[in-house]
């Protein structure tokens, strides 16, 4: 019981501060402005570790290295963490699991991306945030709209992206229990 508190409390700690650390590499990567609550809690979020990393890892061109790194790093401590209480340690496997880890990370914010952008289309008008979501979106969204076409003027992309979201979470959470074992 100890360990299942101990790891989900981990688990949200890691998962929001990787995943804002990731959401500001994102945000650069499609050229983002951090003008807005949502860029200023991701700065408040990272900045003390991404820019002692910006010392080392320049970011080249859109890609901020500093920012996916700091990511990759709050993953490892986070497993490093949860096997110092593994009965059987499988120390050589932390790499593993903070990668694995780090990309359910990933899927997790980008479905919790898309339920908010679903969302917000439906109820709301013209927003900054709004805004700022659908650029967010687009890339996701913009390959699944050339195969599925509208239904009567209804958009089932988000529906279609959230249903592979969560066959690859599963596959993410199969493959890091395979690397437990």
């Amino acid at each position: 019981m100890l360990y299942q508190i101990a790891s989900f409390l981990l688990d949200v700690l890691g998962g929001l501060f990787a995943g804002a650390c990731l959401l500001r590499l994102y945000m650069q990567w499609q050229r983002v402005g951090f003008a807005n609550p949502v860029g200023g809690l991701v700065f408040a979020l990272t900045d003390w570790l991404v820019i002692p990393l910006r010392r080392v890892l320049v970011p080249v061109g859109r890609w901020d290295g500093a920012s996916l790194v700091a990511a990759l790093l709050l993953q490892l401590v986070q497993y490093f963490l949860l096997a110092l209480m593994w009965a059987d340690s499988a120390w050589t496997w932390l790499p593993w699991l903070a990668l694995l880890g780090l990309m359910r990370v990933v899927v997790s914010g980008l479905t919790g991306l898309l339920i908010v952008h679903a969302v917000l289309s439906w109820v709301q008008g013209r927003s900054v945030l709004a805004d700022m979501l659908a650029r967010l979106s687009a890339p996701l969204l913009r390959p699944l709209r050339r195969v599925m076409p509208l239904v009567h003027g209804i958009d089932f992309t988000p529906l279609l992206a959230l249903v592979l979201l969560q066959v690859l979470m599963i596959v993410l959470g199969h493959l890091q229990a395979s690397v437990l074992r």
